[in-house]
């Protein structure tokens, strides 16, 4: 599905804290490789980007969400705290009933398009999802 989403969710829950599909895709990718340096790569995002989007996340909630360890003769590493699975396992439950709730109004936009059989098959699906 090479096609841009028409719709990304961003949570703004206070005024110094959201998540959004990068954010969760951050999140994600920590998790797969358990390093923020390896998951910066993976999403094409510098380290500093990185990290600081985890230090970011990790002041907005009151647990952290990413606990890491310093490189060296240990090699460091990175992964999600329980805190950080329950928050990127409600974010993707929200993305999933939103995606649910406009399912019809997309396809009702999508069927006014000047070429409707070229759309891609989910309204979210370059949103940060795999």
């Amino acid at each position: 599905m090479s096609l841009p989403a028409v719709a990304h969710l961003r949570l703004r829950l206070s005024p110094d804290c959201s998540i959004g599909p990068g954010k969760a895709r951050l999140l994600e990718t920590i998790a797969e490789t358990g390093s923020i340096a390896a998951a910066g790569r993976r999403l094409k995002m510098s380290y500093k980007r990185a990290w600081s989007l985890v230090e970011e996340m990790n002041r907005g909630f009151r647990e952290p969400l990413v606990a890491s360890a310093r490189g060296g003769s240990s090699g460091g590493g990175a992964c999600l705290t329980p805190a950080g699975e329950a928050v990127l396992a409600s974010y993707r439950r929200v993305e999933s009933r939103a995606e649910a709730a406009v399912a019809g109004e997309i396809t009702a936009l999508r069927a006014l398009l000047a070429t409707p059989d070229a759309v891609s098959e989910s309204p979210l699906d370059e949103a940060g999802r795999k």
